[in-house]
């Protein structure tokens, strides 16, 4: 991992495309500006995960009730 230090109004640029603008410093919050592309997506770390969390569950979720309605000789909803 890469570790930088910055001021405020000081940015870094990645690829050539993307500019990571550090806004404002307050207590221990950083405010940053992303200029991005649209077809770069820019999501916040700790939504991702949760997403992915709630889509593992949900798959997980899914699975057992396919799995129980076929032992109980109902439909799945699923064509051959």
């Amino acid at each position: 991992m890469l570790v930088l230090a910055r001021k405020v109004g000081q940015s870094i640029v990645i690829g050539g495309n993307v500019e990571i603008l550090v806004i404002e410093v307050r207590g221990d919050q950083v405010r940053l500006g992303i200029e991005a592309p649209r077809s770069i997506p820019v999501h916040r770390k700790e939504l991702l995960e949760q997403i992915r969390d709630e889509n593992i569950k949900a798959a997980s979720d899914t699975s057992v009730d396919v799995v129980t309605k076929i032992l109980e000789g109902g439909q799945t909803g699923q064509t051959d």
